[in-house]
């Protein structure tokens, strides 16, 4: 618990004591008398006060969904009325009417306060009932929650001395008859006997009973099915009670507050309830806008979260107020969560977060809203509960899910009317089954399904000529979550597969009624005759092989969706989340599959075979077995291994590290990570969670584990990312981080994993970094205590001629460095011939890197000279010094790198600089060119000049690629 609510709490506490010690003190003539009795009352607590304080702590406790954020969310600051809309009951077409078809609400919104407003009772001594609903996923249990709390801390209803809350679900479980005081005593031991609850006279008009989930109970007002009773100490069931009190025999003073969904409204006549009232959800953006603000936004003190906070809040309202997809799936309260949930993970997952991960939000989603519903209360006459198959959650992946599946299998995300009647009551045969989709098509329906906004032009695949209303997921990635989870349950088997599992169990079962038999006649009837019988034990082998088919099928299906060549040049999947949520500002980038990509389909597949989500969706009837998940390992290992040996695109390769990390399961990951040695992310918009991702699958690897290319250039990396990725720099040997505006404070971690004696990191490319100076400075203090580096690249880096003579200082302390580039630094003539004499001293160094630098002609012909070893009695290494592309009157050998590194860069450098410097060039080729007698050379000199030539004139056309960060 936060300190913020802590301290409330303790208020909240004080002010309970406060008002007990006020009530309970004596006064001054009665002191002496009444001194005795005096302490013993004040020993004694009230138990009113002692019933708020703990239902206080009890609705204060945060689902398991909302402990996950790390206590980042608090009860006190998250809530957002939603909208509730008061219903005549004469007006019965709007009772059921669901809320995505509420446009213009025709009354004024209410709250559940002035709903139980005493002075709008009907009958003088007779309290209210008030019936709220909605449909799943509008926010009755949070405002059931927000309720209850307002009323501990005495910000509302308090007209009501005391409230009993009541969950359905709990009553539904018990079997022996109890009386209304004995079952409030049992749920409430400090409120056993409590004299509002005895029936005399009219105390009992101060009491509210609260039954939330009323769906999950039977109740019978039939006077043969329920007697009518008076007497709170007389035994009944506990249904008989809640009919009791809202007939308004049972304490006819009291009110009473029920919540229901849409589907159980009718289980109450008409007669019993005072006001009806929808909860709506949220009807406009504004209220989707606090929602997020109270979720997002928390002044935290990290100015840099705040602000991306801020943007991410600003960016949504945009989304929002174009009335896009998402505006209409958040007008329920619950994908609001889901929503923020999302964001929360892809922007502010890092290595003190808890581990969470996509595929089990979205599980977490659905055992928020799906938690314990089934499919209706069909109670025989055990009063047990349901037969199998009565998760609510099973019959949605049988239905939806496999309208979902058929959808992602033909690149399909809208639908049409009829296509949905086919696909989720076309085999509707039985009653029970209609009962089952009436409730569907009430309850849920509207839940996962919502009209589409978007325009017609973007489904040219639906020629319909009636013009009829279309519609799609909520969020495009339920879809997918939903096709994943039909496909991982088995669900889509073919009719052979389901003929072999019905005669499979048959023959099993016969095979073991016959083996008695089969014993005695064996010793009657010839040999021969017995075989036929043998027969009968092949049935549940075949269906076994058959099982073992389907589940390497389902393996299969994810390796050939997580490599189709169509989705190979998309976005990686996590920025194509991130672009549902927040929509596309600017120019849409075009899109090289054909159809809806589903990318997340897949990587949904993995996840759900995670252990964690598997318990959960137990938990919700859907039920994953463990040798399913291991046959689907099993034989997705070699699927995987086997694409991962052919080259793959940096956003498939990204896809890929984000399957490992759905999945959770470090021993596959080790095994598919034994087989790649290079992991390529160039131009990948990094984040942290991307990072937190990377870091968490190689971790997964032994520690003799070795990689030998890391390629981050262009991924916009921070000092905060390079910290969260610094475990999985250690085992690698070329570590790449060009054009990521690295600044000096990035040296600091990058000091400290070079100096580390377990990194083994023998090329650094820090090329295009504004380092500066210092943070040069700070680099070079590794180089005494590294023994690995054999490669530094500091082009472009802003070290200048201070940086780069403290890089002539440092370097007399290492000796494996081969290879040094500090092109493009601002170094001039005499920090260069520093740099240059350090190098050829010393023992290793062979190629120096100073082109683009203000050198002057005889500067750069004392580094030709410079680079020559004094006297042919010492070692005889030559190191060469690239420094343009002549060498004297002579062509340099290494002209054509020096140029492609200029083209590849000069996009990103300083226009004039450049230009600047290729006219050097330029002048200095044709000064060697006249100097040459032979035709050949002259040939030659041309040659490059006319590539110096051609990369001017595209410079000044403004028509050079970006660059690549391939080869630098």
């Amino acid at each position: 618990m936060s300190s913020l609510h802590r301290c409330q709490l303790h208020q909240l506490l004080a002010v309970w004591r406060t008002r007990s010690s006020v009530q309970l003190s004596p006064g001054p003539a009665a002191v002496s008398g009444c001194r005795t009795l005096c302490c013993a009352t004040s020993s004694d607590p009230d138990p009113i006060q002692v019933h708020k304080r703990k239902l206080f702590l009890w609705f204060s406790h945060l689902p398991q969904e909302e402990k996950q954020f790390g206590g980042y969310f608090r009860p006190e600051t998250m809530h957002v009325d939603p909208l509730i809309l008061e219903r005549r009951t004469e007006d019965r077409t709007n009772l059921h009417c669901s809320p995505l078809q509420i446009k213009t609400p025709s009354c004024s919104p209410v709250t559940v306060e002035q709903l139980l407003d005493p002075s709008l009772s009907c009958c003088e001594g007779r309290g209210l009932n008030v019936l709220l609903y909605g449909a799943v996923g509008t926010g009755k249990s949070t405002v059931v929650r927000k309720l209850v709390l307002d009323w501990c801390s005495g910000s509302a209803l308090t007209q009501f001395k005391l409230l009993v809350p009541f969950s359905c679900e709990d009553l539904g479980e018990l079997s022996r008859a109890t009386s209304l005081r004995d079952l409030v005593g049992m749920k409430y031991l400090h409120l056993k006997k409590h004299p509002l609850l005895s029936g005399e006279g009219t105390q009992a008009k101060d009491v509210l009973f609260l039954f939330n989930g009323m769906e999950k109970m039977k109740l019978d007002f039939r006077i043969g099915a329920t007697e009518l009773c008076s007497d709170p100490s007389h035994p009944l069931p506990p249904g008989g009670l809640v009919v009791n009190l809202l007939r308004k025999y049972l304490l006819p003073e009291a009110s009473v507050l029920v919540s229901t969904r849409l589907s159980a409204m009718d289980r109450i006549p008409q007669k019993y309830i005072s006001r009806y009232a929808q909860i709506c959800g949220f009807s406009d953006p504004d209220r989707q806008r606090a929602y997020f603000t109270s979720r997002l936004l928390k002044q935290t003190g990290d100015t840099a979260r705040d602000q991306e906070a801020h943007a991410l809040i600003e960016l949504l309202y945009l989304n929002l107020q174009r009335e896009s997809q998402l505006a209409a799936a958040c007008f329920l309260p619950s994908y609001c969560w889901l929503t923020c949930a999302t964001l929360h993970f892809l922007h502010f997952t890092d290595a003190k977060a808890p581990i969470r991960t996509l595929t089990g939000i979205y599980t977490s989603f659905l055992r928020l809203n799906f938690g314990g519903e089934v499919l209706g209360t069909k109670i025989g006459s055990s009063g047990a509960l349901p037969e199998n198959h009565s998760s609510l959650m099973l019959y949605v992946v049988r239905t939806l899910g496999k309208l979902a599946f058929d959808g992602v299998t033909h690149k399909r995300t809208s639908f049409s009317e009829k296509e949905l009647e086919q696909w989720i009551g076309g085999e509707t045969k039985t009653d029970e089954e209609l009962r089952q989709l009436a409730m569907l098509r009430t309850d849920v329906l509207d839940f996962f399904l919502a009209p589409c906004v978007e325009s017609r032009t973007h489904f040219p695949e639906d020629g319909d000529e009636n013009n009829e209303q279309r519609y799609v997921f909520a969020v495009p990635a339920m879809q997918e979550y939903l096709a994943a989870l039909f496909v991982v349950l088995g669900e889509n088997k073919t009719v052979l597969e389901k003929m072999t599992r019905q005669v499979s169990v048959i023959m099993g079962q016969v095979t073991e009624d016959l083996g008695p038999v089969l014993t005695i006649l064996s010793k009657l009837l010839p040999l021969r005759f017995l075989y036929m019988f043998n027969l009968l034990k092949l049935f549940p082998k075949l269906y076994e092989r058959i099982s073992l088919h389907n589940k390497g099928r389902i393996a299969r299906t994810m390796a050939a969706e997580m490599f189709r060549t169509e989705d190979s040049l998309n976005e990686d999947v996590l920025d194509q989340v991130e672009q549902n949520l927040l929509g596309v500002h600017g120019p849409h980038l075009q899109q090289h599959s054909e159809g809806q990509p589903f990318e997340l389909y897949p990587i949904f597949m993995g996840g759900l075979l995670h252990y964690g989500n598997r318990v959960v969706l137990q938990q919700l009837g859907c039920s994953i077995q463990s040798g399913t998940v291991v046959q689907i390992t099993r034989v997705l290992r070699k699927h995987l291994v086997r694409e991962m040996s052919k080259p793959q695109p940096p956003e498939e390769l990204m896809d890929l590290l984000v399957l490992l990390y759905e999945f959770q399961n470090p021993r596959l990951t080790a095994e598919v990570l034994a087989f790649i040695r290079a992991i390529r992310l160039p131009n990948i918009r990094m984040t942290s969670l991307k990072c937190f991702i990377l870091s968490s699958v190689l971790s997964c690897t032994p520690a003799s584990y070795h990689l030998e290319d890391l390629d981050l250039s262009s991924c916009l990396l921070t000092c905060d990312m390079l910290q969260t990725l610094r475990p999985a720099f250690r085992n690698t040997s070329s570590l790449n981080l060009q054009f990521n505006s690295l600044g000096p404070d990035s040296c600091i971690i990058l000091r400290d994993l070079l100096i580390d004696p377990r990194t083994n990191i023998k090329t650094l490319q820090l090329c295009d970094n504004p380092l500066m100076e210092s943070g040069a400075r700070i680099l070079m203090e590794a180089l005494p205590e590294n023994q690995t580096l054999t490669h530094l690249s500091l082009m472009h880096t802003g070290m200048g001629d201070a940086g780069a003579l403290e890089l002539a200082a440092a370097l007399q302390k290492h000796t494996r460095l081969q290879d040094l580039n500090v092109a493009y630094n601002n170094i001039g003539d005499n920090a260069a011939l520093a740099l240059v004499d350090a190098c050829r001293e010393h023992p290793s160094i062979n190629t120096v890197h100073l082109y683009l630098n203000p050198l002057s002609d005889v500067g750069k012909q004392s580094l030709y000279v410079r680079g020559v070893p004094k006297s042919q009695g010492g070692s005889g290494r030559q190191v060469r010094v690239l420094a343009s592309v002549t060498e004297g009157s002579d062509l340099s050998e290494h002209w054509h790198p020096i140029l492609s590194v200029i083209r590849e860069n000069a996009s990103s450098w300083d226009q004039e600089r450049v230009k600047q410097q290729l006219m050097v060039f330029l002048r200095d080729l044709e000064w060697g060119r006249q100097q040459q007698p032979s035709l050949w050379k002259r040939l030659h000199f041309r040659r490059v000049e006319k590539g110096v030539r051609q990369t001017l004139r595209r410079l000044e056309k403004d028509t050079l690629p970006p660059p690549s960060g391939f080869r630098k």
